[in-house]
């Protein structure tokens, strides 16, 4: 499987890949889930990955990750949307919104299920809560179980018991041979600092939920195709989503995906030491606004005081 981004022929997925012509390969994004206002920490990241992306005379990228229905609300898209216009930033059209592209995933869903790579677990939260307060040293991905027997499966299917599709790593490392070739290039660093060629460890997550019944499917899956999808060459996000890249990267090579380059970066933090969050009105974005603060104020803040004047 080739590594260049160039060489990918595209998913074979309903992908709404921008055509607007650039003069470089370098292609980012930034995918908030829409599931409360901005806030500082979002502008940051966005911020981050806009200038990259002008910096390489490359293509921008806004992506709504809406696949939670119960937590993302139109409102919330509406107001990112409006939000990040005003900081200044612009991006490719059309925005690709997840909830609009659930074929999508499905299809990616079942040549992994085609593969006997994934296998349904019926262990309620509940029953995970309880695996992990019995797992050594309290480890937040205790074994999942692996598949159950076709006779034991067949009889929860019949009562009608809800499940979740999980990958499955051990069918993933007989597909594949091992992970000892799997890989990712970082230029940014992970939270200890890590950088450069970075060796893929799927194993830190477990055998991970692709896809569930209330929402129909899950975050990694839904990442991986979108940012094949999309031709994303650079993928900017905070250090809290280094983890994630292990088994993105698993899943790249199982669905024969280009693997981009991965640049992560420092959270912004408050005062306290926190995280910013949603539910701190006076530091969403909106607040700020709301309290006289310009765009170009909030870009100088955030150390982006050198973005051109006529994006305000």
């Amino acid at each position: 499987m080739s590594e260049s981004c160039s060489q990918f022929k595209r998913v074979e997925l309903d992908s709404d890949v921008d055509t607007t012509s650039s003069s470089s390969s370098f292609v980012t994004r930034f995918a908030p889930s829409p599931t409360g206002l901005a806030h500082r920490g979002h502008a940051f990241s966005a911020l981050t990955a806009f200038s990259a992306a002008r910096a390489a005379g490359g293509r921008f990228l806004l992506r709504l990750e809406d696949i939670d229905s119960v937590r993302c609300r139109p409102a919330f898209a509406a107001a990112f949307l409006d939000d990040l216009a005003w900081l200044g930033l612009t991006w490719a059209t059309p925005v690709r919104r997840q909830s609009e592209h659930l074929g999508d995933y499905r299809a990616a869903l079942e040549r992994l299920r085609a593969r006997g790579l994934v296998y349904r677990c019926f262990k309620t939260r509940k029953d995970i809560l309880g695996d992990i307060g019995r797992a050594p040293h309290g480890s937040p991905t205790p074994p999942a179980g692996g598949p159950l027997s076709g006779a034991g499966e067949g009889a929860l299917l019949a009562q009608g018991r809800p499940y979740a599709w999980r990958l499955s790593l051990d069918a993933a490392a007989r597909a594949l041979g091992g992970f000892d070739d799997l890989a990712f290039i970082e230029e940014g660093a992970g939270p200890d600092g890590e950088r450069g060629r970075i060796a893929a460890r799927p194993g830190i997550a477990g055998d991970v939920i692709l896809a569930r019944k209330d929402l129909g499917v899950a975050y990694h899956l839904a990442v991986v195709v979108d940012d094949a999808g999309q031709g994303v060459s650079h993928v900017i996000r905070g250090e809290d989503l280094f983890a994630a890249a292990h088994i993105q990267r698993l899943l790249q090579a199982l669905l024969d995906l280009p693997t981009p380059i991965y640049r992560h970066h420092a959270l912004l933090m408050r005062p306290d030491g926190k995280r910013f969050a949603k539910r701190d009105a006076a530091e969403t974005v909106r607040g700020l606004r709301d309290s006289g603060v310009s765009p170009a104020a909030l870009r100088a803040q955030l150390g982006f005081a050198d973005l051109p004047a006529e994006t305000d």
